[in-house]
């Protein structure tokens, strides 16, 4: 186990790295129940996370020593645990806008939880939250981006900063800028110091106001996404209609 320490902001101010771990986020929720003292902030980052997990217990699966696989532990108590979608959109455009950096205007958020470069996965968000009494006490967010890993399977749609731009990038330095921007994100969502949270998501949906194939209830269908709703549902024209979908109640149809 390694520590590493970046300065002059919270998110990051503590790294453990890991060496080898089934998922940081498991590995956070063990601490946890330990009762262990675990500051706000903490990043747990794995250079080879072998059992990584998606929305819906998919697997992630990641190259050892390839990609950025972390999680960070917030003390999000000052959100009402009915409204936590607003979290993801904080987390979501953070690591959006350092990624647009890097490749440009091509990355997008595919809603409810990954980063797409065009039709292709960049990376993904998994945010579980523990709730105590009526508290949303804490949340432990999973991120997982493919860095320099060059080959995946058949199957996968995926990609990664490195076949995008053709060279190999520092992950510690990457670290870095997620974290700060993680920071910075999650400080005006506690402090109620921005109003363009919403506004940043909408520009970078992947799919809004497009037409677009998706399978809902076992069924190929075509509708127009037109946004999110107050709980973080999507929001999708068919037929004239505007329905609102849960993440397990629809599917994008490549």
């Amino acid at each position: 186990m390694q520590n590493n320490t970046f300065p002059l902001f919270s998110i990051g101010q503590n790294v453990v790295t890991l060496q080898r771990v089934d998922s940081t986020n498991n590995y956070l929720k063990s601490e946890l129940s330990k009762s262990k003292p675990i500051a706000e902030g903490t990043v747990i980052m794995a250079e080879n996370q072998f059992a990584g997990r998606g929305q819906f217990s998919n697997t992630w699966l990641s190259a050892a020593g390839k990609n950025l696989t972390f999680s960070v532990l917030l003390s999000p108590e000052f959100l009402n645990p009915a409204s936590t979608f607003i979290l993801n959109i904080a987390v979501s455009i953070a690591i959006n806008e350092v990624l647009r950096k890097i490749i440009g205007s091509d990355c997008k958020i595919k809603w409810p939880n990954d980063i797409y470069a065009g039709n292709n996965k960049l990376g993904g968000i998994l945010i579980e939250n523990i709730i105590r009494g009526q508290k949303l006490k804490y949340a432990i967010i999973g991120i997982g981006i493919n860095v320099n890993q060059r080959q995946f399977p058949d199957l996968m749609r995926s990609t990664s900063l490195s076949i995008i731009a053709g060279h190999s990038f520092n992950r510690n330095l990457l670290l870095k800028q997620f974290c700060k921007a993680l920071d910075h994100r999650y400080r005006e969502l506690k402090e109620l110091t921005s109003t363009n949270h919403l506004r940043y998501y909408y520009q970078n949906l992947f799919g809004l106001k497009e037409t677009r194939k998706f399978i809902v209830s076992g069924w190929e269908i075509t509708g127009e996404i037109k946004g999110i709703d107050d709980t973080g549902n999507l929001l999708v024209l068919i037929d004239g209609e505007l329905r609102a979908f849960a993440s397990k109640e629809i599917s994008y149809l490549f």
